[in-house]
């Protein structure tokens, strides 16, 4: 059931509203520039070439921006996802700017596509430098439609109603999505003697959100999982580190926070006072943190750290 319009007073719909509003220009202005092959204006300048950087769930709106960054920087990119026509179109635009990328339909979930995938990108580029584990999201089956179990309805999902096997897959998607590809492509770390894992966390890591418990945990895993790889890959010289991104606008959550009308949600309301900044995170602005923990000089000392990116959402206690 999709959330009812928030009851407020005007001018704070307005300023959601118009909050909203940069969100979409800045989406806007993302999207003219690619098609006029306008490069992306790098928050650093890090020079990745001779790098290869393996890069999963490239067909979506974040992991889409790092392969184009990453491309930018000189590396040679293998963009992989289940949406195969979304990493050929990406491949194709970067290598029309002349820039090294190509795209590779790839199921996170099956290992026996990754190893294909993999041998396909050594004889394309060699061994992967680097891996982004972005593969991951939410399901329907694995979401409530109250926030609270005293405010459920009849007819709507509660807490009860969660689908096993909604919720298996959302475990799966995001914590097996991120290990399997590491099983895969870090064997060529292991021989390298050397490399970087970034993986992607969330907010929902620190503090679960409402509404979606699964996607929570999941999350909240891949943190600890992170810190895991740390130490188990400390010896050979491998860094792991995520990033933790906070609300961003995408298909995968617009529905939260906005009801069918477009109008913004009560969780609209609620996000936007929980954050210091009084505004979404923009794709772009996760780009300057990836290129620095992925680089070998900036970040060496760095491994083990979940990063926030959340316009001061982690750190506002709500007072």
């Amino acid at each position: 059931m999709s959330e009812v319009i928030f009851d407020c007073e005007v001018n704070f719909v307005s300023e959601v509203a118009n909050a909203m509003k940069r969100v979409f220009d800045s989406m806007n202005l993302c999207y003219a520039q690619r098609k006029e092959k306008i490069m992306i204006n790098l928050p650093l300048n890090i020079d990745y070439k001779n790098k290869v950087v393996v890069i999963t769930g490239a067909g979506g709106l974040i992991c889409g921006e790092m392969a184009r960054a990453f491309a930018q920087s000189g590396a040679s990119v293998a963009a992989l996802d289940l949406n195969e026509e979304s990493v050929k179109k990406l491949a194709d635009e970067l290598k029309s700017e002349g820039f090294i990328c190509e795209g590779y339909k790839c199921n996170v979930l099956d290992a026996e596509s990754l190893k294909d995938v993999h041998e396909r990108v050594i004889k394309d580029f060699g061994k992967c430098d680097i891996l982004i584990n972005g593969a991951g999201g939410n399901n329907p089956r694995a979401t409530t439609d109250n926030e609270y179990q005293h405010e459920a309805k009849e007819g709507t999902k509660t807490f009860f109603d969660l689908q096993p096997d909604g919720v298996d897959f959302v475990f799966k998607l995001n914590f097996q999505g991120t290990l399997l590809p590491t099983q895969i492509f870090a064997k060529d770390m292991v021989e390298n003697k050397k490399g970087c894992i970034l993986n992607i966390s969330s907010m929902n890591a620190y503090t679960p959100l409402t509404k979606i418990p699964a996607y929570s945990a999941a999350k909240a895993g891949i943190s600890n999982f992170t810190q895991w790889l740390a130490t188990h890959f400390a010896g050979t010289n491998i860094r792991c580190n995520a990033i933790a991104p906070g609300f961003l606008v995408s298909a995968q959550n617009y529905s939260l926070l906005f009801d069918e009308n477009g109008n913004p949600t009560k969780r609209s309301a609620k996000i936007l006072n929980g954050t210091p900044m009084d505004r979404y995170v923009n794709a772009g602005e996760l780009l300057g943190a990836t290129l620095f923990l992925c680089d070998d000089k900036s970040a060496s000392a760095i491994t083990g750290v979940i990063l926030p990116i959340d316009c001061g959402f982690s750190a506002y206690s709500g007072v």
